[in-house]
């Protein structure tokens, strides 16, 4: 069984080769179609993940937890994410995508439509939510294994912008269709306020059969390398061959090779890995606690919270695809310049958001949306970092090796830490926290100004 299952994951055998005539439209059409399957599937593993922080209002006000207990459940995901991501990036790197992201995303589905039982445990919550996590660290690594089969080197930056703005559409847009379930809900209940109780289930449910028929057109569109459908590598077909240290990048590279050589001897891998903890202290820290912050100390509604909620995502579209292109086309495919500039602009926003007083929603908009503009960039860039700096049959494992990093350490203090420090000394104290991030990642920015790929290591 074991056996036939692996076979089922390892990559996909190359075919015969397509007639010379055939090879250029096929391509077109075969990049199209990896790219928007890549880019649907990852937006259902948002509306999986981000659902939790649609329902800590609830879980505080109906379900009698601390910002401290909601915080440390959403850590459990935020530890075995980083764990997973890291160690199934390895594992996405001698794996077939197309089963490998599908088993992932129909996992989260099934996790949350289970997670809602147990309300109000937190010991069970944390469990299932460890157990999402795990299942979330399948979404990214198949991403970056194949977008760096399917798109070459000079275009990689605009290329990884536009695939994350999945990040974006799915975290925020989940925000909007559980507006609109609820909505339906309420119609269907001829008028009837909606229990609580079903409010929070709704919020579970809704993503979660949404990711699960997903999965399963993942498994109908998303195919492997372009080698396995006939088609050259795309080092080949765009004439594009990257100095990334291996004398042959189709060559499938042991784990061994991948660990020590590409990910753990690398230098500036390491420094963009420590910057990556600080920015999602201001990620995740802005983000997840918004619908929190906003009801709390703004005095917001609960339905307008989750708009803004929608909108900081939503900035992220176009702060994303400037960051991607200017740093292909303004700084040479170096991407710490435009990380470090964005992140000296988010630590002012955030500020802003900060010192606004209650009650004034447009400011807090426009904050939001500044922050959710800026920080979306730096998020994307360090991934693409990561892949110029390792063979593209180490993406995965480099990308979560930064994201081992960002989740273990960063999500985790703007969980748990952020929730402990808002308990103990306020918002004023989560602030200051968010504050520090900033500035420190932009000191670890500057430090990798001129870094691009492996001979600048």
């Amino acid at each position: 069984m074991f056996k036939k299952l692996f076979g089922i994951y390892k990559p996909a055998p190359f075919t015969e080769p397509l007639p010379a005539e055939r090879v250029a439209a096929a391509y077109t059409r075969m990049r199209w179609r990896m790219m928007l399957s890549i880019f649907a599937g990852y937006t259902f593993f948002y509306f999986v993940r981000n659902s939790f922080s649609l329902a800590k209002p609830y879980l505080i006000k109906d379900y009698g937890m601390s910002k401290g207990d909601v915080g440390l459940i959403a850590t459990a995901l935020a530890i075995s994410y980083g764990l997973s991501k890291f160690i199934k990036g390895n594992v996405s790197d001698r794996s077939n995508p197309r089963y490998f992201m599908a088993t992932g995303l129909l996992l989260s589905g099934v996790i949350n439509l289970i997670f809602p039982s147990f309300a109000g445990s937190v010991g069970m919550m944390f469990i299932l939510w460890f157990a999402n996590g795990w299942a979330q660290g399948m979404g990214w690594p198949p991403c970056a294994r194949t977008l760096t089969h399917w798109f070459s080197d000079h275009e990689r930056g605009t290329i990884f912008a536009t695939w994350n703005l999945a990040h974006n559409l799915g975290g925020g847009l989940v925000g909007a269709v559980v507006n609109g379930a609820l909505a339906l809900a309420a119609i269907l209940a001829a008028g009837a306020a909606l229990s609580s109780g079903l409010t929070f289930h709704i919020i579970f449910y809704v993503p979660a059969v949404l990711a699960i028929i997903m999965g399963v057109l993942l498994l109908v569109f998303l195919r492997d390398t372009p080698q396995s459908c006939g088609l050259p590598s795309i080092e080949d077909y765009k004439n594009d061959h990257p100095a990334t240290g291996v004398d042959d990048p189709e060559r499938e590279l042991s784990a061994k090779e991948i660990f020590v050589t590409y990910v753990l001897k690398n230098k500036p891998l390491w420094i963009i890995a420590i910057a990556n903890i600080f920015i999602y202290v201001v990620r995740y820290g802005v983000l997840n606690w918004a619908p929190t912050y906003l009801t709390a100390a703004k005095a917001c509604p609960a339905d307008t919270s989750r708009w803004l909620f929608f909108l900081y995502e939503v900035a992220g579209i176009p702060g994303t695809l400037l960051a991607g292109w200017l740093s292909d086309k303004v700084f040479g495919g170096r991407r710490s310049p435009v990380s470090c500039i964005f992140m000296v602009l988010v630590t002012i926003a955030v500020w802003i958001y900060w010192k606004n007083p209650a009650g004034h929603f447009l400011v807090d908009s426009m904050a939001l949306f500044a922050i959710g503009f800026l920080i979306y960039g730096p998020v994307m860039l360090i991934g693409v970092s990561a892949v110029d700096l390792a063979p593209k049959k180490a993406a995965g494992t480099a990308a979560g090796f930064t994201g081992f990093f960002g989740y273990v350490f960063g999500a985790v203090i703007a969980e748990l830490g952020l929730g402990r420090i808002v308990d103990r000394w306020g918002w004023d104290g989560g602030f200051e926290l968010l504050l520090a991030a900033c500035v420190i990642s932009v000191v670890l920015f500057a430090l990798t100004w001129n870094v691009h790929h492996k001979e600048d290591r």
